[in-house]
């Protein structure tokens, strides 16, 4: 299978704008120049980069120093990374079907698996945050850290072409690339939660949003999920995806819970 030709354009070799005056960090650098030793990249683009770092609750509370935040270059990174781990999974396992292939991809690209290779690079350091988002915790949390892998990705891909951002990804998520994990263990809660009721009804959960709340840099999701009409899990996210995801681990563990029940109401006694 021959190799997906890069898309066309004129690599940039000068700064188009201008990064945000945030002064150094404390080696004495840029957030983007720090970041730029961390990764080993020949960077020539380091407003770009800085870019990438500016979450939006740093430009809500300090719109004069910064001239935008990361979510377009987050939008372009995760079109980079979808493809690249597609691509690097489908060659390493010729074997495994669509299915099993999109399961792998999953457990990679999910928001667990990119804050992951975020932590791996330290990205959390890096980041440009707002003091609210910063005293909450941000640094650490796996939605933002993983949104913010995927700007710093697209930055990547802007500054030095899809092959040599490929093979940065690749070579970080190796581990994962090579795991050889059950197949079972890599689907997600809603997935696992779906084949369930699916078994037992033949219908799909549903999920429902409950209440959102927040301003649009802080968003919070409330989210029920139902089998048969019945509330069997509910969960808290910043976004209806990962709201979604908790719902589902919980409804799994209550499923969990009422089938042990079973199983113990109907054991003979002293068995």
């Amino acid at each position: 299978m021959p190799r997906r030709s890069e898309p066309s354009r004129t690599p940039s070799t000068t700064s188009t704008s201008t990064p945000p005056d945030v002064g150094p960090s404390p080696g004495g650098q840029r957030p983007a120049g720090a970041l730029a030793a961390r990764l080993g990249l020949p960077i020539r683009d380091l407003a770009l980069l800085e870019r990438a770092l500016v979450h939006s609750s740093f430009l809500h509370e300090h719109r004069d120093l910064a001239a935008g935040h990361n979510e377009r270059l987050e939008y372009l990174g995760d079109a980079v990374v979808s493809l690249s781990v597609s691509d690097a999974l489908y060659r390493r396992h010729p074997d495994d079907d669509e299915g099993v292939l999109s399961a792998r991809r999953a457990a990679i690209v999910s928001t667990t698996g990119l804050a992951r290779l975020a932590n791996r690079i330290d990205l959390g350091t890096f980041l440009l945050l707002g003091e609210g988002e910063t005293q909450r915790g941000g640094r650490r949390r796996p939605s933002l850290l993983a949104s913010a892998f995927e700007a710093v990705v697209g930055a990547v891909y802007l500054d030095l072409g899809y092959a040599a951002a490929s093979a940065w990804l690749l070579e970080l998520a190796e581990p994962e690339l090579a795991s050889e994990v059950p197949v079972g263990s890599l689907k997600s809660p809603k997935s696992r939660l779906q084949e369930f009721t699916q078994r037992m009804t033949g219908e799909r959960p549903l999920y429902r949003v409950v209440a959102a709340s927040g301003p649009d840099h802080l968003r919070t999701f409330r989210i029920e999920v139902e089998i048969a009409g019945e509330v069997v899990g509910s969960g808290e996210g910043p976004s209806r995806r990962q709201a979604e995801t908790a719902a589902a681990e919980e409804a799994l563990e209550t499923v969990r819970r009422r089938r042990a029940a079973q199983r113990s109401a109907t054991a003979p006694p002293g068995g």
